[in-house]
């Protein structure tokens, strides 16, 4: 056998075990996913038996590595990517690693601006939440060949691993639970028409306008923040045929919508119903409890830091890009209709 072609790919055909479980073997993690110590240590001979090696940019990055690693996000006041950062800072920071964190105010040109820098900065990985629509300057970063993990947002066009929630799966459960009870004139107020999460949610909208064959369908909105929803709000109720029901795509978007509505004398579920996106924690702790899709936060960011410590070690990613389904978290928030 050719000693220096043995990858982890070799190591699981000869094992009859998994790559997955290969890989974590190898880079130390297999306890946390319950793999036990006798195939660890098959694993571990059959390595040391074939001389396996990682691979030599592996091997390179290791001797260059500072133990640091950036990590970009559109935006803190978002609970949803504040939890994300906060598991994954801590997740490095346990393996010895530094966590460099920068927020970019869903501004694309700041992200712009940070990638260039670093570019020029000794980072061992990346971990990038992107906030638009435009990726060259991301494809500098897969260019000098530094390992780099896209989370919720993503790139078809980039050979960059992903992990995200299903928002359409998400987002067409919400219509289906809207319908179930009683509504058919649904209206949708979106985010970033020009990032994936709030394409693919508006997609699943659309999918259950068409499902169930409804013929009210509204889509507004240009951000995921608390003016969009505000604002947009206000338009639905200058409406002369108003929805029933308000599907907005954060809930940071969400709290918009309330203020809106509390303006005009409008409660919900009384007038209104609202489902939301994202289930931040103080969605419990409103005067009506809002009913929203629950990213599976843990899994996600667990997930990202597995796949980006591969490409730091290995080179590559073992595993594929991955999907998680959401589930939906019912509150007080939905009318009945008859």
């Amino acid at each position: 056998m050719d000693f220096e072609n043995v990858t982890i790919k070799t190591l699981a055909t000869i094992t009859g075990f998994s790559t997955t479980t290969v890989s974590r073997v190898l880079n130390g993690t297999y306890r946390k996913y319950r793999v036990s110590e006798k195939t660890a240590a098959i694993i571990h001979a059959e390595a040391k038996k074939l001389r396996y090696i990682p691979n030599q940019a592996a091997v390179n990055l290791r001797l260059k590595k500072n133990q640091s690693i950036g990590l970009i996000v559109p935006s803190l006041a978002n609970p949803f990517f504040s939890t994300i950062a906060s598991i994954i800072s801590k997740a490095f920071y346990n393996r010895d690693y530094s966590v460099y964190m920068i927020d970019c105010d869903e501004n694309q040109r700041i992200e712009k601006e940070t990638i260039n820098k670093i570019s020029a900065q000794n980072l061992d990985g990346l971990i990038v939440i992107p906030s638009g629509n435009e990726y060259d300057h991301l494809q500098r970063i897969i260019d000098i060949k530094l390992p780099v993990i896209f989370i919720d947002r993503y790139f078809d066009a980039l050979p960059v691993p992903f992990v995200s929630t299903d928002h359409f799966q998400g987002a067409l459960s919400a219509i289906e639970l809207l319908v179930e009870n009683g509504h058919r004139k649904i209206a949708c107020i979106q985010g970033n028409p020009e990032v994936v999460s709030s394409v693919e949610r508006v997609k699943g909208y659309q999918a259950g306008i068409e499902k169930y064959d409804l013929c009210f369908q509204y889509v507004g909105g240009q951000e995921f923040t608390q003016e969009t929803g505000y604002n947009e709000m206000k338009r639905i109720l200058d409406l002369e045929d108003k929805p029933t029901a308000i599907f907005a795509l954060s809930d940071t978007i969400s709290l918009g919508v309330l203020k809106a509505l509390q303006e005009q004398g409008y409660h919900i579920p009384e007038d209104f119903s609202l489902v939301s996106f994202d289930n931040s924690q103080y969605l419990d702790f409103l005067a009506c409890p809002i009913t929203s899709i629950a990213h599976p936060v843990e899994k996600i960011a667990e997930r990202a830091v597995e796949l980006l410590l591969e490409r730091m070690v290995h080179g590559v990613s073992v595993q594929d890009s991955a999907l998680f389904a959401p589930h939906l978290i019912k509150r007080d928030s939905i009318r009945v209709l008859e």
